[in-house]
């Protein structure tokens, strides 16, 4: 090879190479991840632990997710007002503190006060992260960038459930310092680590939560994620339920099949986020969510373990398409001013199926798993039909940007 062959190389290789301040946020996430474990034993912690009744729980769940309704916002136009890095480490470090307070507190009140403050901070910093990923990494890159955050998050996620269930057989407060633990050293690494990225004079620029409500094609692309999250999350809601109370699975081949999702995840996201980033991305999010719907709708169909995992191995597909295409979007559309508000909404939309989907999946299930499944699936080819609906409006904002 030439000079000249070897200089364009490693120009080329510079070009598709993430920046050093991104692989610290995403070590970060990765810690973070790692200590998650106290949200997925919530309801053990405080029907076991502490003696409150199941509705208490509930209750304490549901102070929780009114809490996460208002971070998406908040957080968003923190990072847009304070910046980026000071929302996220203000927002870990203090649910760092929430998370040693709740996990020593003993009342009723205090720990329903706690939880919806927890609530308040523990995602506040998602609108923060995702402006700084689309601050840091030029367009090209940016759904390998969110793909390989998304990983990571899938990654620290599952060594935390395991990891979480062997620390409460010690006691439970090991669950509480493990979290709060881990979201102090993403706070100190991002602040070590990763620059402010607020464009200077942020604060001053005109616009806010209206203007992003004016911009239409964000609105409706905020419904399509909408869409997404409420198909989405019937993993973690009904999904369950169906398989072991209607369908008759045993808990361990639940468990067995829903174990799929997360190897694909950690085997095959890494190998085909930055492949996917060279088409459209409208169209390669249409794709991954019709391919979700009709996973989903295929489950209606499932009487065995091995029927439920082909159905995982389906809408996980649809899930690895999908990843990373979405904060792409956003990034596209959001004024580089307003990227904190404009992740802030479409993390809402999240929040919101968060309570919608097991209200709704409910009344679905109980009139049959055929109204619940087919109804899922519909709603994921509905979103993908949105999606490429609002393609062109994305490509011409995509365009402009460039």
């Amino acid at each position: 090879m030439t000079t000249t062959g070897i200089a364009e190389a490693a120009a080329v290789r510079q070009e598709t190479r993430l920046p050093a301040p991104f692989w610290a946020l995403w070590s970060g996430t990765l810690v973070n991840r790692l200590g998650t474990m106290v949200m997925p034993f919530t309801g053990v912690y405080l029907t076991q632990a502490r003696g409150f009744s199941v509705a208490v729980a509930g209750l304490a769940m549901t102070l929780f997710g009114i809490g996460s309704l208002v971070s998406q916002l908040a957080g968003g136009w923190l990072a847009d007002r304070i910046g980026r890095r000071a929302t996220l480490c203000a927002s870990m470090v203090s649910t760092a503190a929430v998370m040693l307070a709740l996990g020593y507190s003993t009342g009723l009140v205090p720990i329903l006060a706690g939880m919806l403050v927890l609530g308040l901070l523990i995602d506040a910093y998602r609108p923060a992260s995702s402006a700084l990923v689309a601050d840091l990494v030029p367009a090209r890159l940016r759904p390998k960038a969110y793909g390989l955050l998304f990983w990571a998050v899938n990654l620290g996620y599952a060594v935390a459930m395991v990891a979480g269930g062997w620390l409460a057989r010690l006691g439970f407060s090991w669950l509480f310092w493990a979290d709060a633990v881990t979201c102090a050293a993403f706070a100190v690494l991002v602040w070590r680590a990763v620059p402010e990225t607020r464009p200077q004079g942020g604060a001053g620029e005109t616009g806010g939560f209206l203007a992003v409500l004016r911009d239409r094609t964000m609105v409706a692309f905020t419904a399509i994620t909408l869409g997404q999250a409420l198909v989405y999350l019937q993993t973690v809601t009904m999904l369950p339920v169906a398989m072991t109370n209607v369908v008759g699975l045993e808990p361990s081949e639940f468990g067995m099949a829903m174990a799929l999702n997360g190897v694909l995840i950690v085997a095959l996201q890494p190998l085909v986020s930055a492949w996917l980033g060279r088409f459209d991305p409208p169209r390669v999010m249409a794709l991954g969510l019709a391919v979700m719907g009709v996973g989903f709708a295929a489950t209606a169909f499932v009487t065995t373990a091995w029927g439920l995992a082909l159905t995982i191995v389906l809408w996980t597909a649809g899930e690895i398409i999908t990843a990373g295409i979405s904060g792409a979007i956003v990034a596209a559309l959001a004024p580089a001013h307003l990227r904190g508000r404009y992740n802030g909404l479409n993390g809402f939309a999240w929040a919101a199926a968060a309570v919608i989907a097991p209200l709704a999946g409910s009344r679905l299930l109980t009139a049959g798993v055929e109204a619940l499944w087919f109804t899922v699936g519909a709603v994921g080819l509905l979103a993908a039909a949105g999606l490429l609906a609002t393609g062109p409006a994305i490509r011409r904002r995509t365009a402009a940007q460039d």
